[in-house]
């Protein structure tokens, strides 16, 4: 079974790992929008493509592997103390000299996947750095009048105060062209069987790769079997307050052409099924609720259980067989 998914950071990361259950033939296409943190200074300092979610993919691949969790430890690990390193994580400074070396970063991310024995692959959305641009309302004393201000940049949107309405993405060149996608991740989405979006940072994380115009048309043409799957809780600050439904709500409102197959929710964070069934039925889609987060680690989903509830959203049978009456 050919999977793609596409997101970044932990949420990208959950789903890597139930996939890997289910098929050694996983794509991941990332988000390249981050600017904080270690991402961020490398981004700023040497202008690359931030690498911090491309290593988180590359990890999640790699602790899937046989022998490979060491390597995916060493990979996330970060350098202490007060140093120029401090704050670095080892993947990100590999990453970044791969990018300088080979000058594409897509011949980087298949180099590091070898380093790492990833049987999967791991793709920018896009072979430049995006910016995330937001429209945002009830910020300081807009609270009353509704103003809506823009805000730039993937932290500041992420933990913006303020209730986030649209997002747009834009290249951090500020260029009048639209943000081009990697053309091998547009590939991928047209050539999988099944492509997922989600869990994740809904606006910073998730939505972006609808925004990119080559990347979007790709997600629309697919013949790919298409599941959304759903953060267990709101994120704080960019969707705080948000039911199920609005994740969906707002998906439509940013791609209103994109039609989904499944909606992947846990039982537990979705106090009125009936609303989402119709909020995934406007998207074309089945709701499929089961328990599928972390007992031992609240807000993380379990991967064991989505990997079940993919399995049956898809109609596979134990060995991965489509059953007589699934989806093609």
């Amino acid at each position: 079974m050919r999977a793609v998914a596409l997101g970044g950071g932990h949420g990208l990361h959950a789903t890597l790992t139930a996939l890997r259950r289910l098929t050694d033939e996983v794509t991941a296409v990332v988000t390249v929008a981050d600017d904080g943190g270690s991402s961020g200074r490398l981004r700023r300092e040497l202008g690359l493509l931030p690498p911090g979610d491309l290593r988180q993919a590359l990890a999640a691949l790699a602790a899937a592997e046989d022998d490979g969790t060491f390597w995916a430890e060493v990979f996330q690990h970060r350098f202490g103390g007060e140093g120029a390193l401090a704050g670095h994580a080892v993947g990100n400074l590999l990453l970044a000299g791969l990018f300088e070396v080979l000058g594409d970063p897509v011949a980087a991310l298949d180099e590091a996947r070898k380093l790492l024995g990833v049987s999967g692959r791991v793709l920018p959305m896009s072979p430049e750095p995006l910016e995330i641009v937001a429209e945002v309302t009830g910020l300081d004393g807009d609270l009353a009048t509704g103003a809506v201000r823009r805000i730039r940049g993937q932290v500041a949107v992420a933990s913006t105060p303020g209730q986030v309405r649209r997002i747009t993405v834009d290249t951090a060149r500020h260029s009048t062209e639209p943000p081009r996608a990697c053309a091998e991740a547009v590939d991928a989405v047209l050539g999988a069987e099944v492509v997922f979006l989600g869990p994740g940072s809904w606006f910073t994380s998730v939505l972006p790769h609808l925004l990119v115009p080559e990347l979007h048309d790709a997600l629309v043409r697919t013949e790919a079997t298409k599941i959304v799957i759903l953060n267990l809780v709101p994120q704080p600050g960019e969707t705080a307050g948000f039911s199920p439904e609005r994740h969906l709500d707002v998906l439509l409102q940013h791609a209103p052409e994109l039609k989904v197959d499944a909606v992947i929710a846990d039982r537990e964070s979705v106090p009125v099924p009936a609303r989402l069934r119709d909020a995934a039925a406007a998207l074309g889609a089945r709701a499929h609720l089961a328990d599928v987060g972390n007992p031992a680690a609240p807000g993380q989903h379990d991967p064991d259980a989505l990997a079940r509830c993919v399995r049956e959203a898809l109609g596979l049978g134990e060995r991965g067989d489509r059953g007589p009456e699934s989806r093609p």
